[in-house]
């Protein structure tokens, strides 16, 4: 497990080896804070950090977040953080988790009250992507207790017109 003093200090040690490439003002830690996946590290001008004048500070970066887990270090844009879903798409871009899909539990709800038939029109109600050959997948791998596969899954999520920026693996895991 990885501390907030010791993320803080693999995120300073990242900040010096930047400054090092000469590239930008100073730059220096302002906050830490503890989520779920782990420290997320908000950082800025040393300048700003001193003063907290926003006409010292810069915009727009984003945070760095340390995995609690291994003390890996990935920038989290300032629009994907913002945006809310971020430790969500942190699991499922740099962690391989599978994001919840939307329909399984009304589908398995109505395969098991009506039948197959029933899962599979509402199926294709809600997920017009699926052709009948992919509901029937969809709806058999319920039906014997599994997880419908992921290449069926995706399809029943909505895309997003604009989608978050990618989060970023910057080092680690640490030793």
């Amino acid at each position: 497990m990885i501390s907030e003093e010791r993320a803080a200090r693999l995120v300073e040690a990242l900040l010096a080896r930047e400054r090092l490439t000469g590239a930008g003002p100073e730059l220096a830690i302002c906050a830490v804070k503890e989520h779920a996946v782990g420290w997320l590290v908000f950082w800025n001008s040393a300048k700003y950090a001193r003063t907290r004048d926003s006409r010292d500070g810069l915009t727009g970066s984003g945070p760095y977040l340390v995995d609690r887990y291994d003390g890996s270090i990935h920038h989290v844009p300032a629009t994907t953080w913002m945006a809310g879903n971020w430790e969500g798409l942190y699991l499922q871009q740099i962690k391989g988790v599978r994001p919840p899909d939307p329909l399984a539990s009304s589908v398995r709800g109505l395969l098991h009250s009506t039948g197959i038939v029933a899962a599979m029109g509402h199926l294709r109600k809600q997920a017009p992507r699926l052709s009948p050959r992919d509901a029937r997948a969809y709806v058999d791998a319920l039906r014997d207790g599994a997880e419908p596969p992921e290449e069926l899954a995706s399809r029943t999520r909505t895309r997003e017109s604009c989608p978050p920026l990618p989060i970023e693996t910057l080092a680690g895991p640490v030793q």
